[in-house]
């Protein structure tokens, strides 16, 4: 049973990452389906990742740089994939009028005008609102030996934002259709088949856990957080009938977004 998680844990972290992983691990339909119950948890460690990096960067070099780094690492520790998908939509849905023609776009793996505008846009987005995380830590005017301790704040958002962001891309595999063509497409071993109820409530647990160790008021993040992720894959639904991998990848990008802009919403205003 332990071994069996462990593969299906390992299997999720292959899938996502670009983090080394056991001999065992393959890329089995059967662990792949279940994978998806780790992703929030794969959201962990890719946060862990960034806001770590954040922290050592900030304490030796300066904000700016470590902000830059922090982003960097995360797409290292990814190799991209969500950023991939973010800009293939752009391109997609920016420059095709029917499902047949966002679907053709959506496949290339060039990169058009509409992709890169929006890489700059989402980048960009993600260095202002991550430099003003810092800003809100009170540590900071009175800091102890502890760096940890003082980014305290800053690491469990982090870690919430991408934990929750890629909880929203199961939720989305759980309420709407996968599209395009399954044979060509990474991401159909994990979409062939709905997570089960046992799946999505692991997922869940593991999505949501960050926040409990953040005040009460936080909660109001998921509010935007799941209206902004449930719209856009509306969006999608309305033009191309569901989701395809490279939107699960935009819902991830834009929901992490969201949850940065309302936790220094709620930061501010909720003392």
């Amino acid at each position: 049973m332990i071994k069996s998680e462990l593969r299906i844990f390992f299997t999720a972290l292959m899938f996502l990452t670009r983090l080394p992983v056991p001999a065992f691990t393959d890329h089995s339909q059967d662990y792949l389906e279940k994978s998806t119950r780790y992703f929030p948890l794969i959201g962990w460690i890719t946060g862990a990742i960034s806001a770590l990096t954040f922290i050592i960067f900030s304490k030796y070099i300066g904000t700016d740089i470590a902000i830059l780094a922090s982003i960097i690492a995360g797409i290292l520790t990814t190799g991209a994939l969500h950023e991939d998908g973010f800009a293939d939509v752009c391109d997609a849905f920016g420059g095709g009028w029917t499902k047949e023609k966002i679907l053709l776009i959506m496949k290339d793996s060039r990169l058009g005008t509409f992709g890169v505008i929006g890489l700059i846009c989402v980048l960009g987005a993600k260095f202002l609102l991550l430099k003003e995380l810092p800003t809100f830590m009170p540590d900071l005017s009175s800091p102890t030996t502890n760096v940890l301790f003082n980014y305290r704040y800053f690491l469990l958002i982090v870690i919430a934002a991408h934990s929750i962001s890629r909880l929203m891309s199961v939720l989305t595999i759980s309420l709407f259709d996968y599209v395009t063509d399954p044979d060509t497409s990474k991401s159909k071993p994990v979409t062939s088949r709905k997570p089960t109820a046992g799946i999505i409530v692991v997922a869940c647990v593991f999505g949501l856990l960050p926040l409990a160790l953040l005040d009460w008021h936080f909660l109001f993040c998921l509010i935007p957080v799941m209206y902004a992720g449930y719209q856009l894959a509306c969006y999608f639904k309305k033009w191309i009938g569901g989701y395809t991998g490279d939107c699960l990848g935009a819902i991830q990008q834009v929901s992490e977004l969201t949850f940065y802009l309302c936790a220094i919403i709620v930061w501010k205003y909720f003392p």
